[in-house]
């Protein structure tokens, strides 16, 4: 009787199979080998399931939840995806450099070394910046690259500057600068093709505000891991930004075809009524790129207000970072006191995106004029009651209308200005908005650290912002949107 038939009862049952083979050696050993069949097999595989579920579950909710109401379909999802991952990637280089240049030195000399930085970063930038509009014009049918390539150089940049954070050296401020630049290129090029990837009866504001939540989402998730990743070493958090920007870059070539597409993208004429006053080599010498004043008064005015509350966010940032350093609330830590603000802002931000996605105004107008309202009575009444609680209320209430202006004014850019300049107008956008942030920034660290005295200060820089802008916002809201002529 073959060895197999005795053996056949005893290991069958369990899915062995007895191979007798002889080798060639003399000892005639027999081998078995397990057949990969029966009970044992199907344990493994429902253990490999359920240690998958988690995993494979949220990334399925996720999916579900950027794909849903046809963004799937138009493309949206994908770019939804993508800012999650930018989002995450720039906590992260975030939390490496916060805690290098403000927490690790007392606050007279983390005064000094912010304004610095501040100084070092944000001067070469204001040079840099207007430039990645013109140049990223050039470029309509590589804006999927154009988006892998930031993520790429922010990936490299994040190496650079793992080294520079250990060590102390001066390549923390070009390497630093450089993030900045490819962060802004990237925020640049995204803003710019998201009318093209618009799902059907999605407004602009709408749309604008599900990316910029899942942004929201993804920084307050990665915030506490980049946490973690410190108390590892300071290199960690960055070795995790190089991780995600990778991602991100393979992710950036995965969005649709069409986003490199320029059908429908043609020349703005500077005005409506140059055919016919000149001749047409006059108006083809005439014939130029639009800036941000010749696309309507919307544009211009909706970017005053949100200049106006940017410097208000660069204000709070710093001279609440330095006031509750040195006078906490009562009964809380500085690091207590200071998170208290930063969630109060946090998720009045996330608040305001949210809202944003929910509205279906078609007025963005409407909206920097309200919110900004709100601020600037919130802001008064915290100069005035000045305590805990009011500045927890002016930092919610001072994000929710950042979110949502920022969104409206996006809407706006995208509505007036001609798809073939819409990345410098939203280069220039950005960079106004970012000087208006430094300098909120300096007037925050040169301020003395008197709160009540601070917040009126922060009240007065909202009221010369929305006194400026409301009667040009709500006279465009009138008048309806502006619509460039094309050549």
């Amino acid at each position: 009787m073959p060895i197999s038939a005795l053996v056949r009862p005893f290991t069958g049952h369990y899915g062995w199979v007895a191979a007798a083979r002889s080798s060639s050696g003399a000892s005639g050993a027999t081998r078995y080998e397990y057949s990969g069949s029966g009970p044992v097999r199907g344990a493994v595989r429902k253990v490999g399931r359920a240690l998958r579920m988690p995993f494979t579950g949220t990334a399925r909710g996720i999916r579900k939840a950027t794909h849903a109401h046809g963004a799937g379909e138009s493309g949206l999802g994908k770019l939804i995806e993508l800012h999650a991952v930018n989002g995450a990637g720039d906590v992260m280089i975030t939390v490496a450099l916060a805690s290098t240049v403000f927490f690790s030195v007392p606050t007279d000399e983390a005064r000094g070394r912010v304004a610095l930085y501040l100084a070092i970063t944000m001067a070469p930038f204001t040079v840099l910046a207007p430039v990645i509009g013109p140049l990223l014009d050039r470029l309509p049918h590589g804006r999927r690259a154009a988006m892998a390539g930031s993520m790429l150089a922010r990936a490299l940049l994040a190496l650079i500057l793992s080294g520079a954070v250990a060590s102390g050296s001066l390549e923390l401020y070009p390497a630093a600068l450089g993030v900045l630049v490819a962060s802004k290129a990237y925020g640049v090029v995204r803003s710019a093709v998201v009318p093209r990837l618009l799902p059907p009866r999605f407004s602009l504001v709408k749309a604008n505000s599900r990316v910029t939540l899942a942004g929201l989402l993804a920084t307050g998730a990665a915030a506490p891991v980049g946490a973690g990743l410190q108390t590892i070493g300071p290199r960690w958090p960055l070795y995790g930004a190089f991780v995600l920007y990778v991602s991100g870059m393979f992710l950036s070539f995965s969005m649709p075809h069409k986003v490199d597409s320029a059908k429908g993208e043609s020349r703005a004429v500077l005005a409506a009524d140059e055919e016919h006053v000149h001749g047409p080599a006059k108006r083809q010498e005439r014939q130029r790129k639009p800036g941000l004043r010749t696309v309507g008064p919307a544009v211009t005015h909706a970017l005053a207000a949100n200049a106006s509350l940017k410097c208000l966010s660069g204000f709070l940032i710093f001279f609440l970072a330095f006031l509750l350093r040195e006078h906490p609330m009562t009964g809380q830590s500085a690091a207590v006191s200071l998170g208290i603000v930063g969630v109060a802002a946090g998720a009045g931000n996330a608040l305001g995106t949210a809202v944003g996605a929910w509205l279906k105004a078609r007025a963005p107008e409407i909206i920097i004029v309200t919110v900004v309202a709100v601020v600037l009575g919130v802001a008064v009444v915290s100069a005035v009651f000045f305590g805990a609680f009011m500045t927890a209320c002016l930092a919610a209430v001072a994000g929710f209308a950042q979110a949502l202006a920022k969104l409206s004014l996006d809407a706006t850019i995208q509505r007036d200005v001609p798809e073939a300049v819409r990345t410098s107008a939203f280069a220039r956008s950005e960079t106004l908005l970012q000087v208006a942030w430094v300098l909120g920034g300096a007037i925050g660290i040169a301020l003395p650290l008197v709160g009540s005295l601070g917040l009126s200060v922060a009240a007065g820089i909202v009221a010369v912002g929305w006194l400026t802008t409301v009667r040009g916002l709500l006279a465009s809201a009138r008048r309806g949107p502006a619509r460039p002529r094309v050549a």
